[in-house]
């Protein structure tokens, strides 16, 4: 009997472990464009410091005329630099009700900087991603964003345009 109790709580702590994992918001988000519904990119999520940061590590959609896609202008030091490999959340920290919050997103085809918060929903299989411009009245737009496995191919690491924007 004391055998089966400890095996009980030993699995009853190991799924709460598990559960807790997948509503972390690091890991690598299919990226849906909240105007038409499609699918744009994937993009890696990370914590360093206690700070979320996430960049594109693969477009879903480019166009032959356009294989190689750069960011707008107004894209602060990315301007003119490709989309992919491009840093787009940075600064968020994680406040008490599970929001990250206090960071900035890049709309890289925009140009435009937001100020942004993010949380995981639906047990951590989607992501709430709001840009915002900072008023009394958080007036932004909203997207959500849907989980994916880690690519099978690696992520190159030392990627140049992550270096420089370092």
């Amino acid at each position: 009997m004391k055998k089966i109790l400890i095996l009980t709580l030993s699995l009853l702590l190991f799924s709460t472990m598990l559960l807790a994992d997948n509503s972390s918001p690091v890991g690598w988000w299919r990226t849906i464009d909240d105007e038409t519904g499609e699918a744009k990119s994937i993009v890696h999520i990370w914590i360093d410091n206690g700070e979320m940061q996430g960049k594109i590590v693969e477009l879903l959609r480019t166009t032959p005329d356009d294989p190689n896609p750069v960011c707008a202008k107004g894209s602060g030091e990315l301007t003119g630099k490709p989309i992919l490999g491009a840093k787009i959340l940075w600064g968020l920290s994680e406040d008490k009700d599970g929001w990250w919050d206090g960071g900035k997103i890049l709309d890289p085809k925009k140009g435009k900087i937001y100020n942004c918060k993010v949380r995981t929903i639906e047990n951590g299989e989607k992501l709430r991603v709001r840009g915002y411009i900072k008023a009394i009245i958080r007036i932004g737009r909203s997207q959500i964003w849907e989980r994916v496995p880690e690519p099978v191919k690696p992520v190159e690491e030392n990627n140049p345009i992550e270096e420089e924007n370092k």
